[in-house]
């Protein structure tokens, strides 16, 4: 409430009322004392009221923005002294408390990894750096002196949240002393920067005091020769009197209604923003916005859909040249976006003929993710919400969107009826977990005897109950070399030549670099390894044994689609004369693919000029290089909560009204500010 109060007009006429309630006192007769005691009321009731106004939205903005404050774990799991495991709260954990981290669970403190207790560990530290996809982890040295908080792979930071595996780490640093915690000291230790409404009110207020003061002490002093006046019975009751009339003219010249108008107007801004599902936390917001020249945009979750979509698949034409299909897919609704042959959506006999019957087997089978419907996601509005790591819950859509023989294509009620198909079909015998060294990961599951199998082996191997087969999908460069055979559009296997190697690379790397730079999986598969009883699943390190003469499928290309509303969004800024500046943790190359598809760069525009520039080159350069560039660029890649707080900082140095948007704990410092 007293927060309120804090602005130069409202002081000034707290201090007019003030006296003018002091000079009623001081009336003898009480008629007159009630008289003069109005005036000074109606401005403490009207700056009251004013007040009153501001807490009201401010409450309510408060109370919406307490639901989104959820990232504090609650408890851990904590050995100490030797013992057994314990659960405590997190709060409670110190520095050296050895914590076990699952599939699930949020970091409490941060931590320094001791040992994997599976083949590896993967975490979503969307929120912290703003990283896209789940981080992998290793408990090996770092030897990189001030390497920024993205390649810390043996760091475990507080608030993150870990999307696949196991393992025990120490606790390191807690409180205050984390990375989460110095964004905390960050945010307490900016200075908001006023709103150009409040500057030109406290600079209206100041000139208004300045000369009303003088026009009252210049009428007081033309009053002199009248203090002696008889009227007044003396020298000091002519001077007091005199003294009132100067204060009635100060209370009369001040506009005590502007401060009260100005909420109003800005609270029913408030409300047109409500409308609109955005929620205004400060009254002057509303007017910062309106006056704003450059935007500063997180990326993920922001710009994209902070969602991974499978929107490219390439596999070998009947031609022997590879062959590309697309989707324009944004989320994991099996049902939207189908596949696309060029303009024309792909006719079901072809995503049911080779190699897209089997790739889609080798998404639903080498797959952990789950998709559900939720009729309270999307405000409300509803949409699938995926269980496991978005990867896998986008290869699963994809899988649902490729289809099965005879299967109904999925809906809200069974989204993963292709899924199902294909688990009834190949019943799952063991999982040779990914690895580091082989970057893949697959499934050995039972060959049906009924069935036969998705994709013959160029050897013509028949299915037999006592045979498995292998579906695999891992880092397109690891399993090209151990592929010996490809499947062709038509449903031949033919083996694997120097010439389609290259092509597939070729292509591959076209996907994955340039203005896609899109996250690439390949998936193979291998019939008639055997019984399972005959090879080596026991020993990680022979799991390539198994992993080799594969027959390579195709190549899925993922990414995190942008909103597709963004791209009018930022036209409207443009033509507006708002310069949109894009500021993320992740990796440079997405980022620039992601400005490229929303229309902060132009398709083919070179961004070698200083448009884009990573947060450890920005942070390296003198404060005349900085200002330089935060002129020029407009893709900070690879920053830290800092490097966003100080681009902000330059930008209004440089006189810009900045506007800062972002949904991560890595924003909230350049948010502040």
């Amino acid at each position: 409430m007293l927060a309120q109060f804090d602005d130069l007009l409202v002081k000034v006429l707290l201090g007019a009322a003030s006296i003018s309630f002091l000079l009623a006192l001081s009336e003898a007769d009480g008629a007159k004392r009630m008289h003069a005691m109005v005036e000074p009321l109606v401005i403490v009731v009207i700056l009251v009221l004013n007040a009153g106004v501001g807490v009201w939205q401010e409450t309510n903005a408060e109370q919406a923005i307490d639901a989104l404050k959820q990232y504090e774990p609650d408890d851990a799991d904590v050995r100490r002294d030797g013992q057994a495991f314990r659960t405590i709260r997190a709060v409670e954990l110190v520095p050296g408390d050895v914590v076990r981290l699952s599939v699930g669970c949020r970091v409490p403190a941060d931590l320094r990894l001791l040992q994997l207790e599976s083949t590896t560990l993967r975490l979503d530290q969307a929120i912290l750096t703003g990283e896209s996809e789940a981080v992998m982890k290793e408990a090996d040295v770092i030897v990189e002196e001030g390497a920024e908080i993205q390649s810390r792979v043996n760091m475990c930071f507080s608030g993150t949240t870990v999307s696949y595996g196991a393992a025990l780490a120490v606790v390191a640093s807690t409180g205050g002393a984390t990375e989460i915690g110095k964004i905390g000291a960050q945010v307490a230790d900016t200075e908001a920067e006023a709103s150009p409404l409040k500057v030109k009110l406290d600079e209206f207020g100041a000139l208004l005091t300045k000369v009303i003061a003088a026009i009252c002490i210049l009428l007081w002093l033309l009053n002199i020769n009248h203090f002696t006046d008889p009227q007044h019975g003396s020298v000091a009751r002519g001077a007091i009197y005199y003294f009132k009339i100067a204060i009635a003219l100060a209370v009369a010249a001040i506009p005590e209604g502007l401060p009260a108008v100005v909420t109003t107007c800005l609270a029913l801004g408030t409300r047109r923003m409500a409308a609109k599902r955005a929620i205004v936390r400060y009254l002057p917001s509303v007017e910062t916005l309106g006056t704003t020249g450059v935007i500063c945009s997180d990326k993920t979750g922001t710009l994209t859909t902070g969602k991974m979509a499978a929107v490219r698949v390439l596999h070998m034409g009947a031609d022997g040249a590879p062959r590309l299909l697309r989707t324009e897919a944004t989320d994991y609704d099996p049902a939207a976006a189908p596949l696309l042959d060029g303009d024309a959506e792909l006719r079901p006999e072809a995503r049911l003929a080779e190699p897209l019957h089997s790739l889609g087997a080798v998404c639903a089978l080498c797959n952990a993710a789950h998709l559900a419907w939720s009729a309270e996601a999307a405000d409300g509005r509803g949409a699938f919400e995926p269980t496991g790591e978005p990867t896998e819950a986008a290869l699963r859509s994809l899988a649902e969107k490729i289809g099965a023989p005879g299967v109904p294509a999925s809906d809200r009620e069974a989204p993963e009826r292709a899924s199902e198909w294909w688990a009834a079909r190949f019943p799952r015998l063991a999982t040779l977990e990914f690895s580091r060294d082989r970057k893949s990961m697959s499934v050995l599951c039972a060959t049906s005897a009924k069935g036969g199998t998705p994709t013959k082996s160029p050897g013509g191997g028949g299915s037999s109950s006592q045979h498995t087969s292998l579906f695999v999908k891992g880092a397109p460069e690891m399993l090209l070399e151990r592929c010996t055979s490809v499947a062709m559009e038509d449903g031949r296997v033919v083996p694997l030549s120097a010439a389609m190697r290259v092509q597939l690379a070729e292509a591959t790397l076209t996907l994955s670099g340039g203005k896609e730079a899109l996250r690439c999986l390949a998936c193979a598969v291998r019939h008639g390894l055997g019984p399972a009883s005959s090879l080596p699943l026991g020993d990680p390190e022979r799991f390539v044994e198994i992993e080799s003469d594969l027959t390579l499928l195709g190549v899925v290309g993922l990414r995190d689609p942008p909103r597709p509303e963004v791209r009018a969004a930022i036209e409207t800024c443009q033509l507006a004369g708002i310069r949109v500046v894009v500021v993320t943790g992740d990796n440079r190359a997405t980022a620039e693919a992601v400005c490229r598809r929303v229309g902060v760069f132009e398709e083919f525009e070179d961004v070698s000029g200083g448009k884009a520039v990573s947060g450890r080159e920005f942070a390296a350069m003198d404060e005349a290089a900085q200002l330089r560039c935060v002129e020029r660029a407009s893709l900070f890649a690879r920053t830290e909560p800092s490097h966003k707080l100080r681009l902000v900082e330059l930008l209004q140095q440089q006189g810009h009204v900045v506007a800062m948007t972002g949904d991560g704990v890595n924003d909230a410092p350049a948010l502040k500010k």
